[in-house]
């Protein structure tokens, strides 16, 4: 059994940065699905970036609470790749227990994206079965909403860009902890 190895389709519009607040700090661990985001955020209001430099998985949740502990009158957006937030996903229960203005943008891509795309640029484009089991987080499929909920975290789910807006920008106008599972 083979499988064709495709690129990831979610691909953000400039809504993102228009609705992020000026201050805010964003934690980039999404990767594979934020880069997406590089240029709509050059536009937007002033912010600072926190970007994994590599070989560190699970550097996105930790790092985002350090920063809300850190700057308590600003917002923390997290962008997190599903496969690497399950590394450090305690940190959600931190963020409740210390009510930290933190919202979690989970990219749920099903599995580790950025290997799959490694693949590609070395030119693989047809893997087997266990290649496919070893880059997919399904089976069981993840339910970040629940993980959210069961961390003290409030979660929602959005499957298109339009859902992705609304629950952004109503993340945006509250303070606390609020986690937004993309499925792409």
């Amino acid at each position: 059994m083979h499988a064709t190895i495709a690129p990831n389709p979610f691909a953000p519009t400039p809504d993102f940065a228009a609705l992020m607040p000026e201050d805010a700090v964003l934690v980039d661990e999404g990767v594979s699905s934020s880069r997406f985001l590089a240029p709509a955020l050059a536009g937007a209001r002033g912010h600072d970036v926190l970007t994994i430099t590599g070989g560190s998985i699970g550097f996105g949740l930790p790092a985002a609470v350090g920063a809300a502990i850190a700057c308590p009158d600003r917002k923390v957006v997290v962008l997190e790749g599903d496969g690497s937030g399950m590394y450090t996903l305690q940190s959600l229960w931190t963020m409740a227990r210390e009510a930290l203005d933190v919202t979690v943008v989970v990219f749920a891509n099903r599995g580790y994206q950025i290997l799959r795309d490694e693949l590609v640029a070395v030119g693989v484009t047809d893997v087997g079965r266990n290649a496919v089991r070893m880059f997919d987080v399904v089976d069981p499929t993840l339910d970040w909403v629940a993980l959210a909920r069961g961390h003290g975290v409030q979660g929602q789910r959005v499957t298109d860009m339009a859902g992705f807006n609304a629950a952004f920008a109503e993340a945006m106008g509250q303070r606390g902890p609020r986690l937004i599972e993309v499925v792409c």
